[in-house]
């Protein structure tokens, strides 16, 4: 996994599983990777893993059954569309706003934009 100095490693590692579980590899009630599977398969420390997984258990993504591991939340897929949607229109769209404002781009050309990115789907 190559890692970005934008965002803390534990965050990223709690964004892939969330990405996975939206692309729907991950459904409710599937258990994932051990803590030291999961250190061992992206080299990192167990540490940062058990910090991920216990940040995922805070927002309901992950249940952690004792002495099993973790598993995949019921509504989990629900859950990390509702947390992505809020990061993504607070943190990316006011970004996206001031360089439409800098380069002179509208909505009209964003809709056009959108719905030729829809056809290629």
């Amino acid at each position: 996994m190559q890692f970005s100095d934008q965002r803390s490693i534990y965050q990223q590692i709690a964004d892939l599983i969330c990405d996975t579980i939206l692309a729907g590899e991950l459904p409710d009630g599937e258990r994932v990777s051990s803590v030291r599977e999961m250190a061992a398969s992206i080299e990192v420390n167990p540490n940062t893993v058990q910090r991920s997984y216990s940040y995922l258990q805070d927002q309901g993504i992950l249940d952690n059954k004792r002495g099993i591991g973790y598993f995949i939340a019921q509504d989990a897929y629900q859950k990390v569309k509702s947390m992505k949607r809020d990061q993504f229109i607070k943190e990316e769209v006011p970004q996206l706003f001031r360089t439409m404002e800098l380069l002179g781009i509208d909505l009209v050309d964003i809709q056009t934009l959108f719905n030729r990115h829809k056809q290629q789907i």
